[in-house]
Order: structure tokens, then C-alpha cells, then sequence
């Protein structure tokens, strides 16, 4: 049994939107995706899937984005993205979709490990960081302590946590969020968001404070989810 992460499947939904906005290797990355897929997720599996899956602007859109997703190999864990517009009620989509798990102010496991999440939002930098940006960025600082303190009441020792936001700036500066991080057995932590090499690059990877990071958007995974455990 494995656990994978990858974000950002920007499935097409009814809308068949594509991603071709952002060049590179978004050229049939449904197709390139659903084969990745198969070759090395089992359905002794997990995958964690860290937001912006579906174009969809309704939940009625969003189903065929679903039922595919529910066909997959493995068991499948999905984080909300800032493009997820489709996400309304979760309790209405645990009732559609029952073989999902939606993650949203709650925990699931993951054999002894609790896996956690929040969306997230831009932090603090010196580009652009609105009002609107704070408000935001507190309210999901509130949503990541929901869903940490739901774990620890369930007796948790060790946490992946998943974000679809990366948890810090460009210039990677200490941020709300890893200041929350210090505060609970988080051992990794996986987002995405970031798409184009130039984006990549600039993402914080790696070990910090005990807490390894991994960027898992899907265009820099080249569409294979990432193996975490």
C-alpha cells in the first residue's frame, strides 16, 4: 500500500475547458493523466488530490468529473481549490459520491497517519496582498486549525497535512500557516496551485523545521502523481 499526492487535474467537465493558457506539457494532460494513473496507482493505494480538479462551476457539471475520478484505481482523498466553484456542500457530495472522501474542516486516515487540509491563500508579499487577500488568509488559518484540532481529538501522532495554496511566499517567508505548523506532529506537508517552470522553480521544497514539503502541481509532476509514503 502507497500513499500519492498530485494536484491541480483541471479536468475538463462539461465545459471542455483546456489549459492550453499555460503551454508546456498541458497539451492532452487528461489523457496523459488517466494513463499515469493506472500504471502505478492499485487499488491498495491512496492518493491525496490537492485541489482545482474540475472546471466545473456547479456540482451538476462536476459529475462526470467525479464519477470518473470515483473509477480510478485506489482510494481517493480530494482538497478544494480556489477554482473548485463546483464545491457547495460536502455533506451533499459524501452522500453522491460515497466512495470519495472530501476533505474540508475534518480529518481522514491514512493507515496511522492522520491526513489534514486546507485550501489556503496567497500570503503576505511584496507583489499584491489585498484586503480581500487577509481576510482570506485568516479564514483559512481558521479552516487548518478545524481540521488539525479534529485529528489531534482523535489521538493523532503524526500528519500529512495537504494544501492546494503553497504555504509560503516566493521569497519563502515564515507565514501564519508554518507558524500554525509547529504547533502539531506535521511531517510533510503537499500543495500545489503553481503552474509553469518559471512558478516551479520558486516553490520551497525540501526539509524545514522537520516538516518535508512537496510541491505536486500536476504539470510539474508531469501528470504522475508523486509517491509520499
Amino acid at each position: 500500500m502507497g500513499l500519492f499526492a498530485i494536484g491541480d487535474l483541471h479536468l475538463p467537465s462539461t465545459k471542455e475547458k483546456t489549459m492550453d493558457m499555460f503551454g508546456g506539457n498541458w497539451t492532452n494532460h487528461k489523457e496523459k493523466l488517466i494513463e499515469n494513473w493506472s500504471g502505478i496507482i492499485t487499488d491498495e493505494d491512496t492518493a491525496l488530490l490537492a485541489g482545482d480538479i474540475s472546471w466545473a462551476m456547479s456540482e451538476a457539471e462536476a459529475v462526470s468529473d467525479l464519477s470518473m475520478i470515483s473509477a480510478w484505481n485506489g482510494r481517493k482523498i480530494l482538497l478544494e481549490g480556489n477554482h473548485d466553484y463546483w464545491w457547495k456542500s460536502t455533506s451533499k457530495l459524501e452522500r453522491q459520491f460515497p466512495e470519495l472522501s472530501f476533505l474540508k474542516n475534518n480529518h481522514t486516515q491514512y493507515e496511522d497517519w492522520f491526513i489534514c487540509g486546507c485550501r489556503g491563500w496567497t500570503c503576505p508579499n511584496e507583489v499584491q496582498f489585498t484586503e480581500q487577500d487577509e481576510k482570506l488568509y485568516k479564514r483559512e488559518q481558521m479552516r487548518l486549525r478545524l481540521s488539525l484540532d479534529s485529528a489531534m481529538r482523535s489521538g493523532a501522532k503524526q500528519i500529512i497535512l495537504m494544501m492546494h495554496f503553497p504555504p509560503m511566499n516566493e521569497q519563502h517567508e515564515l507565514s501564519g500557516f508554518v507558524e500554525i505548523f509547529r504547533e502539531y506532529p506535521i511531517h510533510h506537508v503537499v500543495y500545489g496551485h503553481l503552474h509553469h517552470a518559471e512558478h516551479h522553480k520558486k516553490a520551497f521544497q525540501g526539509m524545514l523545521e522537520g516538516i518535508e514539503y512537496h510541491l505536486i502541481s500536476a504539470d510539474y509532476l508531469d501528470f504522475t502523481p508523486k509517491k509520499i509514503l
